[in-house]
């Protein structure tokens, strides 16, 4: 994963950010390891998540990975290295706990992130305008939103204080959905309109540089 950061770090004139799940390891020490790599790899920021793939206990214990945060902001600070670290908590995506006691868990872990000095805190799960206002208020550091359809838009997330708006996968999975109906549009009239809004190679040409 990291070579494709590297490939890309390469190819762009702005700033990459990589996400590196949950640093690739439990120990401290890994964290630092991956943000080293990720430095190395031309990158500027990383999301940092807690979830420990265990569904018997989805999130790492919460002072574990406050030792990983700090890992991570030593590690940028011996490489001289400012990197941008979006912490993120996987409460809502994961549903941990009774919908209820949600807000507080994440809440107190983001609140956590933040006095360890996350520079943002992401917040994936949640899509009500409510709790995202809530979320910004009590925080008071810059908040990350992960949108898709059925999210408020960007100019309404704007207005309730968000800094930062991720899609994650879903544009890789709208693709497979285009893919999809250009297959059955195929097998089923043998048309192609699917294909219509294509841009010409040309275009693509151009796009890769």
């Amino acid at each position: 994963m990291l070579t494709a950061v590297e490939r890309i770090a390469a190819a762009v004139r702005v700033p990459v950010t990589a996400d590196v799940e949950a640093g690739y390891g439990n120990r401290p020490e890994d964290a630092a390891l991956t943000a080293r790599a990720v430095i190395e790899a031309g990158a500027v920021g990383m999301n940092l998540e807690d979830a420990t793939g265990q569904p018997e206990n989805p999130l790492l214990d919460l002072p574990l990975q406050i030792e990983k945060i700090n890992a991570v902001l030593e590690e940028a600070r011996r490489t001289g290295v400012p990197i941008v670290l979006n912490a993120r908590t996987d409460v809502y995506l994961l549903e941990v706990g009774a919908p209820k006691r949600r807000y507080e868990l994440a809440l107190k872990r983001l609140a956590a992130f933040r006095d360890a000095g996350a520079d943002c805190l992401f917040v994936p799960g949640v899509r009500d305008s409510e709790t995202i206002r809530r979320f910004v208020v009590d925080l008071q550091h810059p908040i990350n939103i992960l949108a898709g359809p059925g999210s408020s838009s960007i100019p309404e997330l704007e207005k309730l204080g968000v800094a930062r708006v991720s899609l994650g996968s879903a544009p890789m999975r709208a693709t497979l959905g285009l893919l999809r109906r250009m297959a059955e549009e195929l097998k089923s009239s043998g048309t192609y309109r699917t294909m219509e809004a294509a841009p010409s190679h040309a275009d693509v040409n151009r796009m890769m540089g």
